[in-house]
């Protein structure tokens, strides 16, 4: 007399949901304890969202492509905290949207970039990386020194965050475009860029 188990192992279709089932079960009991743990979903001490032009910096860094090969998640080795400081935490990352983690590290990782080089430098990596560092094979971006912020959606886009939970006041909002008046798409970036990290301290 077969058992439940042979019956279930020779109809593919029940086979099929109950394997779904487990894996659904499985990975609700994973995650959504992760949802009331406060050291996930809390932000660290001193993380304040992006203000204007560094939100407008990371739209760039998004839209050329930097997180192609730059990750921004330092991971809890010697050999990754030696190198680039204090490991990465979850309560860093509340106001990213989308977050930059990854493991793809064609360039070095840049979660603790910020304060690390002068504007100058990032200004001159940005425009001909060899410049700075002969070896790297990353491409320039000079034109954003010639090209302006773009000014146009930064309060819809900063209101959509506060909607979600970013705490921007309703004057943060309103005064947005005048803080990116004059500013250019490279003066963002390197803001952003500035910004990367600062709320924990780095451990060299």
């Amino acid at each position: 007399m077969s058992s439940a188990h042979d019956k279930i192992e020779k109809n593919v279709g029940l086979l099929i949901v109950l394997t779904l089932l487990v894996a659904a079960v499985g990975g609700l009991v994973q995650i959504v304890p992760l949802a009331f743990q406060d050291s996930l979903t809390e932000p660290v001490e001193g993380l304040e969202p992006y203000d204007a032009l560094e939100l407008s910096g990371r739209d760039i860094y998004i839209r050329e492509g930097c997180y192609l090969c730059h990750s921004q998640m330092i991971r809890p080795f010697r050999w990754e905290t030696e190198r680039y400081g204090h490991y990465s935490v979850a309560g860093e990352f509340v106001y990213d949207r989308p977050f930059q983690w990854g493991s793809k590290r064609t360039g070095p990782d840049l979660h603790r970039v910020g304060g690390r080089y002068s504007d100058d430098w990032h200004r001159a990596h940005l425009i001909n990386p060899r410049d700075v560092v002969p070896e790297s094979n990353m491409p320039g971006f000079p034109w954003l020194e010639e090209t302006e912020v773009n000014k146009s959606d930064i309060i819809p886009k900063m209101s959509a965050l506060q909607f979600l939970g970013h705490p921007y006041s309703d004057d943060d909002i309103q005064n947005a475009p005048t803080k990116l008046e004059g500013k250019t798409e490279m003066d963002a970036v390197i803001a952003y860029l500035q910004d990367l990290g600062t709320s924990v301290k780095t451990r060299r």
